[in-house]
C-alpha cells in the first residue's frame, strides 16, 4: 500500500502517518519526490483498510500497489531517484550521465593512482576497482582485500573520485562500508538474500548488478530485499546475460533500461566491459547504452591491460577511453543530458565546487 500526500503536507503529517503505520506492527518508507512524499507501507501479510489512514492530516490518498515490488515501484514515486554524494558534486540519476571507470581489481598503489588520474582527467567522476574479486577459479587473483580498500581510499583523497568496490560477503561488506563511498553487489550474489537485506542495513549508497540468468522482475525483487531494509539508495546495472552467443562473453540487454525506467524509479546504469568481455566492443556498446537513456556508465580501465591480473581482454587503454569519453559526451548532448568535461588536473576538480561556493 502507499499513502500519497498532499503537496503542502509538513513534515510534522507525514511524522505521523509513519507513526500509525509503525503503531499497527508494520514499517514505514518515506519517499520524498520533487513535490510530494509518498510513504510506503510493508509488512503486511494481507490488504490494509484505506480508510486507516485517509483521514488523516496531509494525506491525499491512498493506493494499493499493483507491483510484487513495491518500494522499488514508480507507482511509489514518479520522479527518478538521484543519489548524491557529500563532499562530491557526482550524481547517479540526474541530467549528468555518470561516468565510473578503473581497473577490475585493484593490484597495486602505482597501478589504482595511474588508472585513477587518467580517467579522472578524461571526466569520469567515479573509480571502480575490485578489492575483493569473485571468480571462478579458486586460484585466480582474488583481489588485496583490505589493503585494496586502503588504496582505493588513498585514490578518493588525492584524486576526488567516489569509489565503487565489490562486497563479496557480509564480512567484506563492513569494510566496504568503512572505506568506499559506493556498495557493489555483484552479478554472482544478485540473488543473495542475506547480502542484500545486510546492504540494505548499511549506509552507503549500494550497486546492484543483474544476475546472469535474472528476468527483469527477479532483478527488481532483489532491489527490493535492500530497500525493504532502508536503504532507499540503490543504483540497478545491467551487465548482460548467458545466451547461446559465443561472439561476446556476455550477451548486453539494452532493452532492459528502458523497461526499468518504465517500471521503477531507481536510476540504471550500463556495464559494457562485462557486457561483452571485447575491448573492442566495450567503445560502441558504450554509445549505445547513453543512446538508449542509462544513467551511467561503468567502464574498465587499465594501464596495461595486457598484463592486467584479471580482465584484461575486456579493460580499455587509457587513450581509448578518452576516445569513449568523447564520443559519449556528444551523444548524451543531443539528448539534453551532459557528462563531465575532461580536466586538466583531476585535484582541481575536486576543489572547484569549493571555490565556486
Amino acid at each position: 500500500m502507499l499513502v500519497v500526500m498532499r503537496v503542502n503536507a509538513s513534515e510534522d503529517d507525514v511524522r505521523a502517518v509513519c507513526q500509525k503505520i509503525e503503531s499497527l506492527g508494520l514499517r514505514a518508507h518515506s519517499m520524498p519526490g520533487a513535490q510530494r512524499t509518498a510513504i510506503g507501507i510493508t509488512g503486511n501479510r494481507g490488504e490494509l483498510e484505506p480508510g486507516v489512514f485517509e483521514g488523516l492530516e496531509g494525506v491525499q490518498e491512498v493506493i494499493q500497489v499493483s507491483k510484487p515490488y513495491k518500494l522499488v515501484s514508480r507507482e511509489l514515486k514518479e520522479d527518478t531517484t538521484v543519489i548524491r554524494f557529500p563532499d562530491s558534486d557526482a550524481t547517479i540519476g540526474s541530467n549528468e550521465v555518470a561516468v565510473i571507470a578503473g581497473p577490475c581489481g585493484v593490484e597495486s598503489r602505482e597501478q589504482a593512482f595511474t588508472a585513477a588520474e587518467r580517467v579522472a582527467k578524461a571526466g569520469a567522476r567515479f573509480f571502480r576497482g575490485g578489492a575483493y574479486k569473485p571468480r571462478t577459479s579458486p586460484y585466480a587473483f582474488q583481489g588485496l582485500g583490505e589493503l585494496g580498500l586502503q588504496i582505493l581510499a588513498e585514490v578518493r583523497d588525492r584524486f576526488g573520485l567516489v569509489i565503487v568496490t565489490e562486497a563479496v560477503d557480509h564480512e567484506s561488506l563492513a569494510l566496504v562500508e568503512q572505506y568506499a563511498d559506493v556498495i557493489q553487489i555483484g552479478a554472482r550474489n544478485m540473488q543473495n538474500f542475506s547480502l542484500l537485506k545486510r546492504a540494505g542495513r548499511a549506509r552507503k549508497p549500494v550497486l546492484l548488478k543483474r544476475g546472469m540468468s535474472a528476468t527483469l522482475e527477479e532483478f527488481l525483487m532483489a532491489a527490493e530485499y535492500i530497500m525493504s531494509e532502508g536503504n532507499y539508495n540503490v543504483v540497478l546495472c545491467e551487465r548482460g546475460v548467458r545466451t547461446f552467443a559465443d561472439h561476446t562473453r556476455n550477451t548486453l540487454d539494452l532493452s532492459l533500461v528502458p523497461a526499468v525506467q518504465r517500471l521503477s524509479h531507481l536510476p540504471i546504469i550500463v556495464d559494457p566491459s562485462h557486457g561483452t568481455g571485447k575491448r573492442n566492443k566495450v567503445t560502441p556498446l558504450s554509445r549505445a547504452a547513453v543512446a538508449v537513456g542509462a544513467d551511467g556508465l561503468i567502464v574498465e580501465v587499465h594501464p596495461d591491460p595486457d598484463n592486467a591480473l584479471s580482465d584484461g581482454n575486456q579493460s580499455l587503454y587509457p587513450d581509448q577511453f578518452d576516445s569513449l569519453m568523447v564520443e559519449v559526451r556528444q551523444i548524451a548532448r543531443v539528448l539534453g543530458r551532459s557528462i563531465a568535461d575532461p580536466v586538466a588536473t583531476p585535484v582541481a576538480r575536486r576543489h572547484a565546487g569549493a571555490a565556486a561556493d
